[in-house]
């Protein structure tokens, strides 16, 4: 492994340590990812410094999330592993595993606490009113991520380069909100 590449998996590893992944797993997630080719628990193991069984662990997790894969080579009896080259693939995987296991439960326990304060006349009127918003709120955010994960990814890369732009086109957007006009100076 170069210097490069260490310092881009060690980065990798304390990022994913900040998102609340385990250090190893986003480790070799990082390592899988730069490398680009199906690598086996052997290479991991040796190149990352990481105990086998670590690897082994890390591995099943990266399969559970979806960010890697079981890739098997002709002529080779051991499991090779590979993880999604594009970044926006990958961006996509993390963002519905994440909601899965971490949006998912609290909309429903939201929805379920929002249904239980509509008869609740001990708590206050204004707990409830902020429960049954936020639980809205959620649901709605809800709505718009999984129309927004259907569409194309070249869709979505041109949704992100119009930025703010977008806002012109929205009625009842505030002027303050539209992007301003640039000066002889500045670059587009």
């Amino acid at each position: 492994m170069t210097p490069l590449m260490e310092r881009f998996v060690l980065h990798w590893g304390e990022m994913g340590a900040r998102w609340g992944v385990n250090r190893s797993v986003a480790q070799i997630h990082g390592y899988l990812f730069i490398v680009g080719r199906p690598v086996d628990a052997d290479e991991l193991t040796r190149e990352l410094a990481i105990s086998r069984s670590n690897v082994s662990g890390s591995l099943k997790e990266l399969q559970q999330l979806g960010l890697a894969r079981l890739v098997h080579r002709v002529g080779d009896r051991k499991d090779h592993f590979e993880t999604l080259g594009d970044p926006w693939e990958m961006a996509m995987q993390v963002a519905e595993a994440r909601r899965q296991r971490e949006i998912q439960p609290t909309l429903d326990a939201l929805k379920a606490l929002s249904e239980e304060a509509s008869g609740d006349k001990e708590t206050p009127e204004i707990t409830r009113r902020r429960i049954v918003e936020l639980s809205a709120f959620g649901q709605e955010l809800d709505v718009w991520y999984r129309e927004i994960k259907r569409l194309p990814i070249g869709t979505l890369r041109g949704l992100m380069r119009m930025g703010a732009k977008i806002a012109r086109f929205i009625p009842g957007a505030r002027a303050d909100d539209r992007p301003k006009p640039k000066t002889d100076g500045e670059q587009s």
